[in-house]
């Protein structure tokens, strides 16, 4: 695959996924969105990649999109732009892979919904968030009002949307918008571990955790205990079930094979 706005490269069973438009603090355009939509198309087919890491380097994660781009775009092209935003930043979030951000510096407007897509945000102790939309006359539009109320809840939400603040690395731990901080030096170091321990376990189980936790967000929760009592059950039919607890109960650690 051709990529020119970002890279992508593969250690053992992680893939990592590093925004690549340094001179525009890795701000999204078409091009970027579409080489995302793509590489999660194919990533996706790769049974040897069972994590990923999504990365912005250690300068900055995305200052969010193109303004320039934007600026001279018609409705009709936004419509088409933000639909393709939803398409890449979707199959990250519904990936059957577990994906880690690691954020330094901003992750700002389309930066803070791309993290937010992502299972897991870890960032450095500069790291800054922030849907700031609301200062050029729009909205988050590729998943901000949505995602960002899920994590954060509905007032916090409308504070970081409605005033158009950023936030720092410590506040947004405490908001649950991160899951840890770490100095800088030790982001993808990290990340890479964090990665190498969600891919030694059953990716049947890794997928299948995963679609509980996203259904029961938008169920009841009589339905949502019910997929995941189904889900539960279904797991007992899998190789993987019996690796895990055959290896327990013999004291060793388990091969899983995702089957």
């Amino acid at each position: 695959m051709n990529l020119k706005n970002i890279l992508y490269q593969k250690e053992g069973n992680i893939g990592i996924i590093t925004l690549n438009r340094p001179k525009v603090y890795n701000a999204t355009n078409t091009e970027l969105l579409g080489e995302l939509d793509s590489l999660m198309e194919e990533i996706t087919k790769d049974d040897e990649v069972r994590a990923l890491i999504l990365t912005g380097g250690d300068k900055v994660f995305a200052a969010g999109g193109d303004i320039e781009f934007m600026s001279k775009a018609t409705p009709l092209e936004m419509e088409a732009f933000i639909g393709l935003g939803h398409r890449a930043y979707d199959k990250i979030a519904n990936s059957v892979k577990p994906v880690i951000a690691a954020i330094a510096g901003m992750a700002l407007g389309g930066g803070c919904e791309l993290a937010l897509a992502c299972d897991i945000r870890i960032a450095t102790e500069d790291a800054k968030f922030g849907q700031p939309e609301i200062n050029l006359g729009i909205i988050p539009g590729a998943g901000g009002t949505q995602r960002l109320t899920r994590v954060v809840g509905p007032g916090w939400a409308k504070y970081l949307i409605m005033t158009g603040k950023t936030i720092d690395a410590d506040l947004a731990l405490k908001l649950g918008l991160i899951t840890e901080v770490v100095p800088a030096e030790q982001l993808m170091d990290r990340a890479k571990k964090l990665a190498k321990d969600l891919a030694f376990k059953s990716p049947v189980a890794m997928r299948l955790a995963k679609s509980s936790i996203d259904n029961g967000g938008n169920s009841s929760i009589s339905s949502a205990l019910l997929y995941e009592q189904k889900v539960w059950a279904l797991l007992f039919a899998t190789e993987d079930q019996k690796e895990g607890m055959n290896a327990f109960l013999q004291k060793r650690k388990p091969e899983f094979r995702g089957k």
